[in-house]
């Protein structure tokens, strides 16, 4: 088989592969939740090709050292445009499975925001506006690492979800690092919730925050993600954010 040949069979395996994921139950987990897990998005072939893009000189705008920030400690890197082939079609595939639960959410919440079907026309909105750096990143996190809890945000213009997913095979290639997600509830302490992931394995969760109903209508929770410390090994993970930045 030819490289074009290969490029193709693989991108139509993968574009199969969102198709098949449970949608019905990904919208019900997030709205009971805030996340959901897509199981098996990425093989173990396309997990360790994106995971080694990390060290290549090209294709990247820029490098975060997070300790230098106060971010944590690991580093992470945006990705440049043009965005690496599976990066660019788990973006443009999945969004458009997403957009009715975020326009649900505006609508349930009172934000007027609503989100056309394809995300080329997000993005043109982003770019618009002046968000026109690419936000997809690779992190890379060793022992000792870890990620304090965070938005994603970036400028006026934010897709309420965005996903992560996990490169390295955790109990082989590395220990801890578990995906973290806390809710602030109004008048109530924070919850914490750990995901537990395999290499392959996505997780969709909300940004920024999500409706939840309550005795006196609906109410927004505020939501926060990490990554907990690092105990071995070392732990990569693509994240995929809809909206692109300032």
């Amino acid at each position: 088989m030819s490289a074009a040949l290969r490029l193709r069979h693989d991108a139509r395996a993968l574009a199969e592969r969102i198709g098949w994921q449970d949608w019905n139950g990904v919208a019900a987990s997030l709205d009971a939740c805030g996340h959901a897990v897509l199981p098996g998005l990425l093989d173990d072939l396309e997990c360790a090709a994106v995971a080694a893009l990390y060290d290549r000189p090209d294709g990247f705008r820029s490098r975060v050292v997070m300790a230098r920030h106060g971010f944590g400690s690991g580093e992470y890197r945006y990705f440049a445009y043009p965005l690496p082939a599976t990066v660019a079609l788990l973006r443009a595939a999945v969004y458009p499975h997403l957009e009715p639960v975020a326009n649900r959410w505006n609508a349930a919440m009172g934000i007027e925001t609503r989100y056309p079907q394809a995300h080329a026309d997000f993005l043109r909105r982003c770019h618009e506006a002046g968000q026109s750096r690419p936000t997809p990143l690779l992190l890379r996190y060793d022992a000792g690492d870890y990620n304090c809890l965070h938005q994603d945000l970036y400028g006026e213009h934010v897709f309420p979800l965005q996903m992560a997913v996990l490169l390295s095979q955790p109990g082989m290639e590395f220990d801890g690092g578990e995906f973290v997600l806390t809710e602030q509830r109004p008048r109530m302490q924070s919850r914490a919730d750990v995901v537990p992931l395999r290499r392959g394995d996505a997780v969709v969760f909300a940004v920024h925050h999500r409706p939840v109903a309550g005795t006196r209508g609906v109410y927004r929770v505020n939501l926060r993600h990490g990554v907990s410390r690092i105990r071995s090994g070392r732990r990569h993970t693509l994240g995929i954010v809809f909206h692109d930045a300032l």
